[in-house]
């Protein structure tokens, strides 16, 4: 983001509080930072805020704007700036939290308004386009993030550099809608979320069977890959968190429950139970690379006010794996999950992929040596792999760096999923080792990876990629045979037969309704492949065939459809 149209973005979220204040004097107000595309600011206020409000506000941010009112940053005492927020509750208590770091308090004043503020900011409001911007929603948000605080209303606006950026990203918000994977879940009959389990998925027949085909895909690769798959309890000891290192990083995001008057957590990772797979016999440096792959449930504690759909939930399944290696074998390893994270997701249909190396995180555990080793491995084998990547600094996992992956989707929208991870500091903590060829012990390194992450998430993404008019592979249905009338529903049952054989996902359509209106159904269900028979049909032993957005192809022989469609039975590298 260039700092032309942040200080843009910035501005506006002062002038959204200035019009907010001017309608309702009394709000108090929390903070309005910029975001991707946009700005946001939040407010403590009796009045509910609603959607309708919104244009009114604009209309004044809109006034306000044709003022030229001046940005001027000063810098105050603390002492005055707790005399001018004086107040404002929130303020002053992000006052108390800057004393300790600094002396004096940078404030920006416009017209009458005075926020808190670091800045930068545009010099004048005579800078800012009214064309250009647009709030969008109101939404409720916890001071800070936590439940603890007070729920703050939030509204929520996009800023461009221009009308044309502005209507552009309109565009593509409208056609997200179109795409929302809540929406279109409901109406595919894929899944659903029920009030007596917030948070957690119901999945439906038809979302079974997608998730199945997705992790058909999977399990050959990784099988051709020489992965063993194993299996994990969903309840393990506390100690075994403490051990882990997981308990500082994640307590807060466990569910706990207790037996035997021990304290067990519902697994919020797959690592430390693989880790003890790998413990429970002596293991040899014949043994290793060892690839041990599973595709478990995990629990986490997420606030209610951050649930999305499937991609934020309270329990998924995550395609981990945990490769014990020697030291010797990290690059090699590494270079190996590249070329399968790279192949999976040209297989499903991600052909943009972007490549990022997270460094060591300001709370992390291990030497300043093992992660200048782990983070070198990593960056090594990269380069050794001529792939383009960026360094994000500080954002690996707590236990090691890590190597992620962006993948882009039919709108452009970008989406990290998998992971590579390099970690010394658990196999030293678990005290793992191997028996080296010398004869003596080892302790191992464990490569964490995922490819699909939360599968949850990741269906989500594909029925957004898709928009629900998944491949054919991919589809829950991927043929209705629909016959004209009662005369021909012999003849349809004949041409099921025939698919049933071919392990095709299909439905014969024999109900008592028009044509139209299963074709219609057809359309509305997203169905690659509609199969009409009817009396020409019957006396050509012919099948009349309409594949999903390109209308009639035509009569054709079943023998001729199955050849055309074999081709898309699979995805392919293309």
């Amino acid at each position: 983001m260039s700092n032309e149209i942040e200080n843009i973005r910035h501005s506006f979220s002062h002038i959204l509080a200035m019009a907010v204040l001017d309608f309702w004097p009394e709000a108090k107000l929390g903070i309005g930072p910029v975001i991707e595309n946009g700005f946001y600011y939040d407010f403590d206020l009796k009045y509910r805020l609603s959607p309708d409000d919104l244009p009114k506000i604009e209309k004044k941010i809109k006034a306000i704007i044709a003022q030229n009112i001046k940005f001027e940053r000063k810098e105050v005492s603390v002492k005055q700036a707790k005399e001018i927020f004086s107040a404002q509750p929130f303020k002053l208590e992000l006052i108390e939290e800057l004393k300790n770091n600094q002396q004096q308090i940078t404030i920006y004043k416009s017209g009458d308004f005075t926020d808190l503020c670091a800045g930068p900011h545009i010099d004048s409001t005579k800078e800012l386009n009214p064309d250009t911007f647009k709030l969008t929603k109101v939404a409720g948000a916890y001071w800070k993030g936590s439940e603890k605080n007070p729920q703050l209303q939030r509204v929520y606006g996009l800023a461009f550099g221009s009308k044309k950026e502005l209507d552009a990203y309109l565009k593509l918000q409208e056609e997200a809608e179109k795409r929302d994977h809540r929406k279109l879940g409901k109406e595919l009959e894929l899944f659903s979320f029920q009030e007596d389990a917030p948070g957690f998925v119901f999945w439906h027949p038809k979302g079974m069977i997608l998730r199945g085909a997705l992790m058909k895909i999977y399990d050959k690769l990784i099988n051709e890959a020489e992965y063993q798959v194993v299996s994990t309890p969903i309840l393990l000891a506390e100690e075994l968190w403490r051990k882990s290192g997981h308990w500082d990083n994640y307590k807060d995001q466990m569910y706990f429950t207790e037996i035997d008057g021990k304290t067990f957590v519902v697994k919020p990772m797959n690592c430390p139970g693989v880790i003890l797979i790998y413990k429970s016999r002596p293991r040899s440096y014949r043994e290793l690379p060892l690839r041990l792959s599973e595709a478990g449930e995990v629990h986490r504690h997420e606030p209610s006010g951050t649930l999305m759909g499937l991609f934020r939930v309270r329990a998924f399944r995550q395609d981990d794996a945990h490769i014990f290696v020697k030291e010797d074998q990290i690059e090699s390893e590494v270079k190996n999950i590249i070329k399968l994270v790279l192949k999976f997701y040209k297989m499903v249909g991600f052909n943009d992929v972007k490549i990022e190396l997270s460094t060591r995180p300001e709370k992390s555990m291990g030497s300043d040596e093992i992660w200048e080793k782990a983070e070198g491995a990593l960056q090594k084998t990269l380069k050794n792999s001529k792939l383009k990547f960026k360094i994000n600094e500080g954002d690996g996992a707590f236990y090691g760096p890590k190597i992620d992956f962006h993948i882009k989707d039919s709108l452009g929208r970008s989406w990290q999923c998998a992971t590579i991870q390099v970690d010394f500091s658990m196999p030293e903590r678990f005290g793992l080792k191997y028996i080296d060829k010398d004869g003596a012990p080892k302790q191992p390194v464990i490569i964490h990876r995922t490819i699909i992450g939360s599968i949850q998430r990741f269906v989500g993404i594909l029925i957004e990629h898709y928009a629900g008019a998944f491949p054919v592979w991919l589809a829950p249905e991927q043929i209705w045979v629909i016959p004209i009338g009662a005369e021909h529903k012999k003849y349809a049952n004949e041409i099921g037969k025939a698919l049933d054989n071919e392990e095709f996902r299909f439905q014969v359509k024999d109900e008592n309704e028009t044509v139209s209106k299963k074709i219609r159904e057809g359309e509305i269900q997203k169905i690659p492949y509609l199969l009409i028979v009817g009396d020409k049909e019957v006396k050509a032993k012919k099948i009349s065939v309409r594949q999903r957005g390109k209308r009639d192809l035509g009569p054709m022989t079943l023998k001729k459809f199955l050849e055309k469609i074999s081709a898309e039975l699979s995805p392919r590298l293309s």
